[in-house]
């Protein structure tokens, strides 16, 4: 349990961890090709974690060869799906087996702490393999209508080879997000990590070779975006490619695939998602716990954190007292102590960003109530306190961009048709929250909203079951779910004359 693992024995594990920090490809470690490496950067004490392989087109073309030789090679791809459940089944077991490893890595790696990435980020890992594992041998091709002079058969066939690039807020989640599926549809797959947080998708792929994935079927390539993630978007032999990250780079994507092969792109990116507080909703701590949690948690670097609190003006005074109550257990502290609920940001630079986005809320006349300061915690200064700010209007960029941080903007709203159109007034349609007791008002104010996820007197709500995506400039198609699979695999016809 983690209560005995207390900051001496974290401190003592991350003194002596020694890191994978090769690139992974056709079943085995190995250099980038030009000896190329970057330094990943612990963001609480500032020093270097590893020195890692920076891959480059050359490292790209070579795994994107294995992962086309094991595909065509069908030891995966063309094998019974109920062969694949026990290697996946296998690896969540390995992720379990590892879980302090693989939590020390991404916490060291991006400052998130080591109680988050342990009793929440692990263990939704292994249970996602787990959830695609089961799925593997329950999925059902069809035989469409036709005369009694024809049988339509409709497969559905892995796509081929899957490039996935992930962000650093959630390293390992983030990997079986995208692995866990494409693997379990049939496909070889390369992962390219952030090159903020590496680490953890390196071991990944170890693990996955030690529970049975045949070689070149899972390849990870760390390094940079304009190199390896530019590289994986314009090459002409990589069929799919699954992003979650920042709209911007979404849409290089896009013009990545117009410019080679047309390879199908799925994005997940940004938000800015609106979570409305009704006066007729009964529980207003729930509310506040929840607000507070939305936007702090991780640190607030959550592409679909609650990051505009729109409240009604009866109750708005109130509830911001409630909201500024629960942020304050939020305190910044080293991300290996247990106790610690809010972690550093990514890096330095990130930290300066979010904080120029606290000082422009200021600027352009919001009330910051609380937080916003910029800390130095012992060698870091990468330590933010959350930031609430009222008399937010929705024109301020703090109450339009993403920011990724700790910043939570409240906006007031006079009715329900305001609060929807306040809520629907931006670029992103990735969440949103409602809390109401009127079920009437529920389920209007849920069709209205233009949200991939609906969450009624909750925040945030996930489950590997159920779909998670979202509309306008957040992105298209959907991660977790069966319909993932979706994204990984494409139809066939098949009409046989009779």
């Amino acid at each position: 349990m983690l209560s005995s693992k207390d900051l001496s024995f974290w401190t003592a594990c991350a003194t002596g961890l020694q890191p994978v920090s090769q690139a992974y490809i056709d079943g085995r470690l190995q250099d980038a090709a030009d000896g190329r490496q970057f330094a990943s950067i612990c963001p609480h004490t500032g020093r270097t974690v590893a020195m890692v392989a920076r891959c480059a087109q050359a490292d790209v073309d070579l795994a994107v060869s294995a992962a086309r030789r094991s595909f065509e090679a069908g030891d995966w791809s063309r094998c019974h799906p109920r062969e694949r459940k026990p290697v996946l089944q296998k690896l969540a077991q390995l992720l379990r087996d590892n879980a302090d490893e693989l939590a020390l890595l991404d916490c060291l790696d991006m400052g998130k702490p080591i109680s988050d990435a342990l009793n929440i980020d692990v263990p939704a890992t292994a249970a996602l393999f787990d959830w695609y594992a089961e799925a593997c041998d329950k999925l059902y091709d069809e035989v469409a209508p036709s005369g009694p002079d024809a049988l339509a058969l409709v497969t559905r066939e892995p796509v081929g080879v899957v490039a996935a690039v992930i962000p650093w807020n959630f390293p390992l989640d983030m990997a079986a997000w995208k692995v866990a599926p494409a693997l379990a549809a049939g496909n070889s797959v390369l992962l390219k990590p952030a090159e903020q947080s590496p680490l953890s998708a390196i071991r990944l792929a170890q693990l996955a070779s030690e529970a049975g994935l045949p070689d070149g079927v899972l390849n990870v390539l760390p390094g940079y975006g304009e190199e390896a993630g530019q590289a994986l978007g314009l090459h002409p032999d990589i069929d799919c490619l699954s992003f979650t990250g920042s709209t911007e780079i979404g849409k290089r994507f896009l013009a990545y695939s117009a410019a080679s092969n047309m390879k199908m792109v799925w994005l997940e990116c940004g938000g800015k998602s609106p979570n409305l507080v009704f006066a007729d909703c009964a529980d207003l701590d729930a509310a506040a716990r929840k607000a507070a949690f939305g936007i702090c948690f991780n640190q607030g670097q959550v592409c679909s954190a609650s990051s505009r609190l729109l409240v009604e003006s009866s109750i708005h005074d109130r509830f911001v007292e409630k909201v500024l109550t629960e942020m304050a257990h939020y305190q910044p502290g080293n991300p290996l102590d247990p106790a610690t609920r809010l972690g550093t940001l990514v890096d330095a630079g990130h930290t300066g960003r979010v904080h120029g986005f606290i000082e422009d809320g200021v600027r352009q006349g919001a009330r910051l109530l609380a937080g916003g300061e910029r800390l130095r915690i012992g060698d870091s200064d990468c330590y933010l306190q959350p930031a609430l700010f009222t008399g937010v209007t929705p024109q301020m960029r703090i109450a339009r961009e993403e920011i990724f941080g700790p910043v939570l903007s409240v906006l007031r709203f006079d009715s329900e048709a305001e609060a929807i159109a306040m809520a629907n007034d931006s670029i992103y349609g990735l969440a949103a929250a409602v809390w109401t007791d009127q079920l009437q008002r529920a389920h209007r104010v849920a069709r209205a909203l233009r949200a991939g996820t609906v969450s009624v007197n909750t925040v945030d709500a996930l489950d590997p079951g159920v779909p998670f995506g979202g509309c306008k400039q957040s992105g298209f198609g959907r991660d977790l779910s069966l319909h993932a699979l979706d994204k990984f695999s494409q139809l066939k016809t098949t009409w046989i004359s009779l």
